[in-house]
Parts: structure tokens; sequence; C-alpha cells
């Protein structure tokens, strides 16, 4: 007996790379497949949304909407599917409802069909907007409930979300399991859930980390899921999906219905793992299953990201310092889900816990905005110390954070000015302001250039070379650390050697394949007295706040830092007057260097 019909999304054009390779693959590398995926018989695509959108403008330059007209014109028969952050859209903040709904238009005018709107913290206020403005734009609003595991979570509270979701008019429900959490039984219960108090169709998202997501989606289709989300095997597995060739094959053979034929999917499958030696730089260390998953809770995309950060700044030795503090910084935030942008806030503060030595010396100013109430109500109870800690005797926001929000497209299409040809440019600037003006600025030079690829290590030209070195010059004996980090602009990469702990730039400049030296040291020396301000993490400098002759006191900001795409307030250690500012606005820093002196 022919059992129903199972609709299957592949996420080859989003996802997938994005757990496995650091959101990296280019659209070249995509559209030749795109005949085959069109004809091949999914539900849908999804290509857009999520990281591609940063990873396009800082990595890639290449302009993400040109990137959806062109999947647009080579998919003509298949519907193309977004994630979208809610009111965070794709950026890291919230955006007032004006830039909201110009963005919903603008994705649904550019070729997005289906929208995946979730809220980091579940909280379906943050979804209103969207789901409206989706609506309004004659196209498929899904809601997501974004799952974990917690103390305070469980399907009771999940299927809570789902009927307030249908209630403002979804048209799907997805289940998002970013870090692989979900658990067969678990999977069943919530489906069946859903199933039975909805009448809308449901589909599974679960990642591979765990080694589980195959038996959920089983679990899942036995309950009565309608859709499965699946990605080509030559990107599945590890931190990504499980294997589109694998679940239709045990489908056809269990009686179910479905549209895939698997001789094109293998056809499909050898383009793309011939694609992935590509970008094997950007392999993610963790993309094999990784069990220690359940007790860090760390999502697929931001696991391959953050040991991609970890190891520009030469501390991947420290992942698992970091994947240990994880669940500790979550537990004080009230236990947020692990999904972008939490995912990011939590991760970044516990990395700088883990580096500097000291939980919560330094607090993200994401952090203070969490702790506030500008991303919307945690699920759980906040620490309160920290809370006080860090917001100070700021009043705490109780209702929609966006209620706060003013109008702000014609601000920001002032702010980018003539450097925006279209509203698009518009949008991308708002989601990310500097990397948005440093790629429109470079478009409009004929600059724009993608960060050079890696040639594949050979036998006589090893993968990994050592950074840390012993050398001895006329009996005197030298400790040599070489740490890479990301470069300023495209055509450098720098990298700081600390010599005998002393900080010392060196940029080399890429030139025909080779590098010469192009800048010296940073001259900026080692802290050693309790005056000198310094970071734990090597950064960009985004604001000085102080200046020379200024008196200041301990514990106020005196500058801020960006680092992985998170902004921290640098304090003053003591009291006292500014005596020396070493640093400008956009200077790369690294720890331990001086970057401003104060004297008592």
């Amino acid at each position: 007996m022919t059992k129903r019909k199972i609709e299957i999304t592949d996420v080859i054009l989003r996802d997938a790379h994005q757990s496995l390779i650091a959101t990296r693959m280019r659209t070249e590398d995509m559209l030749p497949a795109c005949d085959k995926l069109d004809k091949a018989g999914y539900w849908s695509l999804e290509c857009w949304g999520g990281a591609t959108f940063d990873s396009c403008v800082r990595f890639l330059k290449e302009d993400p909407w040109e990137r959806l007209r062109q999947l647009r014109k080579a998919l003509p028969n298949t519907r193309l599917q977004m994630l979208l952050r809610g009111q965070n859209l794709l950026g890291y903040r919230h955006y007032a409802d004006d830039v909201v709904e110009a963005f919903c238009q603008k994705a649904a005018d550019n070729g997005i069909d289906v929208f995946r709107i979730f809220d980091a913290l579940n909280d379906v206020r943050n979804l209103e907007t969207s789901i409206k403005a989706v609506k309004k734009a004659g196209k498929h609003a899904q809601g997501t409930i974004c799952y974990t595991v917690s103390p305070v979570h469980g399907t009771e509270l999940f299927l809570k979300q789902a009927k307030q979701m249908a209630d403002m008019g979804v048209d799907s429900i997805a289940i998002k399991d970013m870090a692989g959490l979900l658990t067969p039984s678990a999977t069943a219960d919530l489906v069946s859930a859903l199933k039975k108090e909805l009448n809308l169709p449901v589909f599974l998202h679960s990642h591979y980390t765990s080694g589980m997501a195959s038996m959920c989606q089983w679990a899942a289709i036995e309950a009565g899921v309608d859709h499965i989300d699946t990605a080509l095997s030559a990107f599945a597995g590890g931190t990504s999906h499980p294997p589109t060739e694998s679940l239709v094959a045990a489908l056809k053979e269990a009686g179910y219905q479905v549209d895939l034929d698997l001789e094109t999917l293998d056809e499909l499958t050898g383009h793309f793992r011939e694609v992935r030696k590509k970008y094997h730089q950007f392999e993610s260390e963790y993309n094999g299953v990784d069990t220690a998953v359940l007790l860090s809770q760390v999502p697929g995309g931001m696991m391959s990201n953050l040991a991609n950060q970890l190891k520009e700044q030469g501390a991947l030795d420290k992942i698992r310092d970091v994947f240990a503090e994880i669940p500790r910084v979550r537990k004080d935030l009230g236990y947020p889900p692990l999904v972008t942008p939490t995912s990011q806030i939590v991760g970044t503060q516990a990395v700088i816990n883990v580096l500097s030595g000291k939980r919560y010396e330094n607090i993200t100013n994401e952090v203070k905005k969490y702790l506030q109430g500008w991303y919307g109500a945690a699920p759980g109870k906040i620490n309160s110390d920290l809370q006080k800690r860090a917001v100070g005797n700021e009043e705490l926001i109780e209702e929609r954070p966006a209620n706060l929000l003013k109008n702000e497209f014609h601000t920001l299409k002032g702010e980018i000015g003539d450097l925006a040809e279209s509203e698009e440019d518009i949008l991308t600037f708002a989601m990310f302001p500097d990397q948005a003006r440093q790629f429109l600025e470079q478009r409009k030079e004929g600059t724009l250039k993608p960060e050079p690829l890696e040639p594949k290590p050979t036998a006589t030209s090893p993968g990994s070379v050592s950074t840390e070195f012993k050398i001895t010059v006329h009996g005197e004996t030298f400790d040599v650390n070489v740490t890479g980090v990301s470069p300023s602009g495209d055509d450098e990469r720098r990298f700081f050697m600390t010599v005998d702990g002393i900080p010392e730039e060196i940029s080399l400049e890429t030139v025909g394949g080779f590098e010469r030296e192009s800048s010296g040291g940073s001259g900026r020396g080692k802290a050693s007295k309790e005056g000198h301000v310094t970071t734990s993490m090597p950064g960009n400098i985004v604001d000085v706040l102080v200046n020379e002759g200024d008196s200041v006191d301990a514990g106020k900001p005196v500058l801020i830092i960006e680092a992985m795409k998170m902004e921290t307030e640098v304090k003053a250690p003591i009291s006292g007057k500014v005596v020396g500012v070493f640093i400008k606005k956009g200077d790369r820093v690294t720890p331990s260097e001086v970057l401003m002196e104060i004297e008592p």
C-alpha cells in the first residue's frame, strides 16, 4: 500500500555549507547545478538568509541580492526559501518595523517564496511584523520553533508557541533543531502534539551533529510530519544535515511517495563533492559526529565559525574550554536557545571569559542589551547579579522591544547616501553597516575582490605549520608565537608575532601568489603597568571614548573593540589621567598590547 507523500527541502545552497565550510560557497559554484536542482522534484531549496548574507558581503564580495536574483532565474520551477530572524532580519540587532517590512517585501520581489521566520528567544512578539509583511507580499510565512533543551523548555511550551504563531496566520510550523539536540522520542512527542492540535503542515529541520538526526526524521515521519530538510550527501553529516539520498531511498523502500530521483541526486552530489574540495581551508574541525554537543548545545553553523575564529586567534586549543563555558553563560542568561544572534551573544561572551581567564571581567555590549531586554523576554530566570552588573541603574524593557524603535529606513538611506544605488543596498547597509559601506565603496571603485582561496596542500607542502618556535641568536633564546588574524583588506594577510610576550605586527601583502612584508611592528609594546589598558582578544577598534588629558574612573569604558562580530567595551583598570592613547578607530590590535596609558 502506498503511503502519504513526504516533501523534501534541500539545504545544500545555504545551511549545509554554512555548517561545514563557514558559509564560503560562491554563487559561481551553485549556478552550474541549478538546472538539475530545479528538475529534481524538491518542495523547496533553502538558499538565502542566515550567515550567507554576511558572508557574501564580508568575504566573497558578492551582492547577496544579485545572488538571489541569479538563483531565481536559474531555478524557475522550484520554491526558494530563506531563513529570517524575525525582528533581527539577518543582522544582530532588532530593526524598526519599517525596515522589517521593507526587507520582507524586497526579498519577495527578488525571488523568495518561503520565509522560515524564527526568534532566538522564541518570543512570538518579535515575529508579528515579519509574518504580516510576508503575508502582505503574498508569500509563505513559516512560524518556527527553535528547539532546545533546558529546565524551562518542553513540549508544552513549544506547543503554546506554535498555537500563538498559528493565531498570527502562519502557513506552516517548522521545528528548528539547530544543535542536533532532538532525540527520536522527543521528536515523536512534539510532532504528534503539533499534528493533533494544529491544522498546519509541520516541517522538521535537524542538524546531524549528535548523530541522531536521521533517527529523529524517521520518528517524525511515523508521527505524521509532512516535510523534512536534508542535504545532498556531499555536504551532509557532521554539523550539517542527514543525507538526502539516504532518506529518499529509505522512504521509497518503505512505500512513501517521494518526488526525488536517486540518479539525479547522485549527479548533483558529484558536482558538489568537487566543489567542496575548493574550500578545504574552511573545513570545520568538527565535521564528524560530536556527541559533546549534547552537553555544550553549540549549533552546527556556530561550531564551524567558532572553530574558524579561534583558529584565527591562535586559540583553537581552547575550544573545549569554550564549549564547557557556553552552558554556564547560557544558564546565567536564562537558557536562551542557541541560534543566531543568541548563539553569537553567548558564544562570544564564553570566548572572552575563557581567553581573559576571568568570567565577565569584560561584558559585550550585546550581552548588556540582552540583559536589559532589547532582544525580548528570556525563557528562564536571569542571573540577577550579572544583570545588575551589566545594566546598572538603566530601566529594564518589558514590552516588545521594537515598540521603542523609531522608523529608521530614511535615516539609514541618508547615512549611506549615494553609495546606495537601490533600496536593496540600503537594506544591506542596515544589516552590516561597516562591511556594507566597504563593499559599496569597492563596488563603486571597481575593486571588489573575494578573499583568496588556498591551493590544496600536497605531499611536499604540509597542511599544518608550527606556530610556536624557540629561536637562539648569539646564545640568546627567544620564544616566538605567530598568530594569524583576519586581514583589514583582501590583498593582505596579517600575522602577529609575539616575541617573549611582546606583540609585533607583520603585514604580508600577497603579490602574484607570493608574499612580501609591507609594514613593520605595531610599536605599542607589552602591557606591564597597572595603568596600561589592553585587551584579551585580537580585534578592531570600533571607537575611542577618551582623549589624552581626560580624567577617568576605574571601571568606566575607554574604548570599544569588535571581535567575533560582537562589540565589547574595554574599561579603565584604574582611576586617573589618560597620558597616552596609542590607537585610533579602525586599528587592528592584539592581546597584551598597550592601547592606552592611565596615570593614577
